[in-house]
């Protein structure tokens, strides 16, 4: 596109010569010969490049060009002019200039309102820069003339040729460009000069200041009118292709107004032969909402989107979203409610069927229904209910619905990464939807379900927004009642809604959201407890999800515990219900082949299904001295882990093995540096503690271990090793000691208690704070076991250490 001044075009047409002379051929001839001072003021300029015969208006803002400007229009008028390859440079240094630049002539100097002046230039002839000979108080350079190389007489009527192409050219494209006045077109036929011309031409490109330096630097003359024309060409096409745009936008136009009024024709026939028109389509969800039970609130902001809708274009995309907006609003229960069962005695009978345990979680519900008969009307808990794998937390939610007579919705979070899928998106994206929590409201039919928001804790982050962060007001009992949807865009309560979360680990949630929930520990099931679970539950349920009858397959409760505890260490029951699935269909292939079988499982063919039992770690005699029982929690359960120490000759030195973890390294080192401070109390000499080096191991070294419960396990297992004192057989602890020798609570008890029965421990240590820990658990699963509440380490030596 040729970017023409049009004042200077306005100027060229009225001739008024004194600011911009149109030269002539010979003008131009005289010009380019003539000679002019080798020592010229150099004015250095940022987005211009003066071309030869070609006049520009340059803008000076420094206060160097200003200077210069003023003292050339007082003399000859003649200056240099080159420009500087970075524009952000105030100061440009010679290296900080292009080499070649063209000699101007001041035409006419007027001063700007801003302070600054502009000169307008006209071109003379090209020259090489050679050096700066001085800087203040502005630049003047040593300068060498150049000549344009001219063309042959051979190559004469080629050049001829190629000059009217490019006059051509530049007149289509200015006929081309709305932009561009035509009467630019009688500027460029009123240039006789070919060298003015092409200069002109190149100067008016819409180029960068690079190409344009590039165009000035060519000393051919007529590579240089090739150049122009090769830019101008591809100027050309694209003024052309952008009218072609231009016009098939002005053409789908036309055809989106002529779909308007066959549109409306298809309508006039549908009315015809009794089809529903878009207006009768309104009509009809205006019917609807008459019918709806919703605040007056609510009733305007349908009125008002369904009036939008009438006067919209069904043609348009943005008719069929906001339909389906309308349709969302009419589809939400808005103030519709199921009616809750109270019947208490019912609600009981409901869980216990369903669950086997979960006191604490049946007792909870029970207790809501109790509030909500006697006060009527109550805004819903929510409720996280918090344990290992497999305990039945998701399957708990949908017998509290069954429970209270409510819709049952469950919303998988686990890998939910985008806000949106919790608020939805604005209904101005394009494929917009409400978020989860709506979707599962219009799904439920009702405003009070029961919804589950599975696996709350592996909520993820990314560039689309943090979910966790929109929970916040959807589990704020306070803040629920006015949810607000991105795409609904309207308040939606939900305060009736009963939500129960669930997680595995209450680490990864966020506190803010945390705080809002009510946990309830689900800390896994006894052995006892697994039992009653495999013959209640699991076992009927495969044996009629595989076609079998109760008559083909019996498994006694003893087999059922050899189970448990030879193939399967879990808190849940999920492995267990494998296993038995297994055997089930072991038995219904045996069936199928016809085989005669033995329908009463035993334990050797549980073996011969199963394979080979793993049986669980059981307590060992100890024989030597540093052995010591201790108690450990992990995501399956409860265990117990055998720490052990050693002594051997050296400077007294620590050091560990079994892959544990700094807090479980930091309390042997404590353990230690507490034995070296009682020796005397403990009958330990201090030689025997500075000339042996101590190294404490805890066998299965490939899993991890750590945490502060196995502090007093290893300060006794060192003690032992130092006296030579054994430790009691059959004695099992757990606690986290400090420097002063207390004994501090730890967390997992009943998981380590029901450990410690399981492996035959007859005697467990404990911190006397974690008394209320063991009163929870049922009494009968820990018959037998005695349990010794202690505060002090001094206690613990005297208890575990054999006299």
């Amino acid at each position: 596109m040729i970017n023409l001044d049009i004042l200077s075009l306005n100027q060229a047409i009225q001739g008024e010569n004194e600011i911009i002379p149109l030269l002539t051929q010979d003008e131009e001839d005289k010009m380019m010969n003539e000679e002019f001072p080798t020592v010229l003021p150099l004015l250095t300029v940022r987005n211009v490049v003066l071309f030869p015969g070609v006049v520009v208006p340059i803008t000076a803002g420094r206060s160097k060009s200003k200077s210069l400007l003023l003292e050339a229009q007082k003399k000859d008028k003649i200056i240099a002019v080159i420009t500087q390859k970075d524009t952000n440079i105030d100061e440009p240094g010679i290296n900080d200039l292009y080499k070649v630049g063209t000699i101007g002539k001041i035409i006419k100097l007027l001063k700007m309102p801003d302070g600054s002046s502009m000169a307008i230039l006209q071109g003379m002839r090209k020259f090489s820069l050679n050096s700066i000979v001085q800087e203040e108080p502005y630049f003047k350079a040593e300068i060498s003339l150049l000549n344009d190389k001219k063309v042959s007489q051979k190559n004469s009527e080629h050049f001829n040729v190629l000059v009217e192409s490019l006059r051509e050219t530049a007149i289509k494209t200015i006929h081309e460009n709305p932009a561009i006045p035509s009467e630019a077109s009688f500027a460029l036929k009123n240039i006789e000069g070919t060298t003015l011309l092409i200069n002109f031409i190149a100067s008016n490109l819409n180029l960068s200041v690079k190409e344009k330096q590039e165009l000035l630097e060519i000393n051919n003359l007529e590579s240089r009118a090739s150049e122009t024309l090769k830019h101008l060409n591809l100027e050309l096409q694209k003024i052309t292709l952008k009218n072609s745009i231009q016009d098939k936008v002005n053409s789908d136009l036309n055809k989106q107004q002529r779909d308007y009024f066959l549109q409306q024709q298809i309508k006039t026939i549908q009315e015809e032969l009794g089809g529903v028109s878009h207006e009768e389509e309104a009509e009809e969800m205006r019917k609807k909402a008459s019918k709806k039970k919703w605040s007056k609130e609510v009733n305007e902001h349908f009125e008002k989107e369904l009036n939008r809708l009438v006067r919209m274009n069904p043609q348009t995309p943005d008719y069929g979203v906001q339909r389906n907006y309308l349709e969302l609003m009419l589809e939400l229960p808005w103030e519709h409610f199921s009616k809750d069962n109270f019947d208490i005695v019912h609600a009981e009978k409901i869980l216990n069927r369903d669950h086997f345990g979960l006191t604490d979680v049946k007792e909870r519900i029970l207790e809501y229904l109790a509030v909500l008969k006697l006060k009527g009307d109550m805004k819903s808990p929510i409720i996280c209910l918090y344990g290992p794998p497999g305990v039945g937390k998701t399957s708990l939610g949908k017998s509290v619905a069954s429970a209270l007579g409510r819709k049952y919705i469950r919303i998988a979070l686990g890998g939910l990464h985008d806000e949106s899928e919790i608020r939805g998106h604005r209904k101005t994206y394009i494929g917009a939807m409400p978020g989860r929590i709506i979707q599962s409201i219009k799904k439920a039919g009702t405003s009070n379900p029961v919804i589950v928001l599975d696996e709350i804790d592996k909520i993820g982050t990314s560039g689309h927004g943090d979910p966790s962060s929109s929970l916040l007001e959807v589990l704020d009992p306070e803040q629920n009642n006015k949810f607000h949807d991105n795409f609904l865009d309207i308040d939606y309560d939900l305060s009736k809604v009963l939500f129960i979360a669930t997680a595995n680990n209450l680490a990864t949630i966020q506190p803010a959201l945390l705080d809002r929930m009510e946990i309830i520990d689900l800390s896994g099931y006894t052995i006892e407890e697994k039992i009653e679970i495999s013959a209640k539950y699991l076992l009927p349920k495969q044996i009629s999800e595989h076609g079998l009858a109760k008559k083909d397959l019996t498994i006694g409760k003893k087999e059922l515990e050899f189970i448990i505890q030879a193939y399967t260490r879990e808190s849940g029951v999920r492995n267990l219900e494998r296993k038995i699935a297994k055997i089930v269909r072991h038995i219904a292939l045996l069936i199928t082949r016809e085989t005669e079988y033995t329908k009463k499982i035993n334990k050797a063919k549980i073996e011969e299904i199963l394979g080979p039992p793993m049986m669980p770690e059981e307590s060992e005699e100890n024989k030597v001295p540093g052995v010591v029982t201790g108690l450990a929690w992990t995501q399956v359960g409860g265990d117990i882990l055998f720490i052990e120490s050693i002594l051997s000759k050296g400077k007294g030195t620590l050091s560990m093995t079994g892959n544990l973890g700094n807090v479980m390294k930091e309390s042997a080192t404590i353990a230690l540096e507490y034995i070296k401070a009682h020796s005397k109390d403990l009958g330990i000499d201090t030689d025997t503690i500075e000339n042996n080096n101590v190294h404490i191991h805890v066998p299965e070294g490939a899993t991890p271990k750590d945490g502060p419960s196995a502090g007093i396990a290893m300060l006794t297992s060192l003690v032992s090793s130092f006296t030579h004192k054994k430790v009691k057989s059959k004695w099992a602890m757990t606690g986290e000691i400090t420097l002063r020798g207390k004994v501090l609570p730890v967390g997992g008890i009943k998981e380590k208690i029901l450990a410690a029965k399981r492996a035959g421990i007859t005697d467990v240590i404990l911190c006397k704070e974690n008394r209320k820990d063991v009163e929870k658990i049922n009494p009968e699963y820990i018959k037998g076991l005695n349990v010794h509440y202690v505060s002090e380490m001094s206690e613990v030596l005297n208890l575990a250490l054999e006299v």
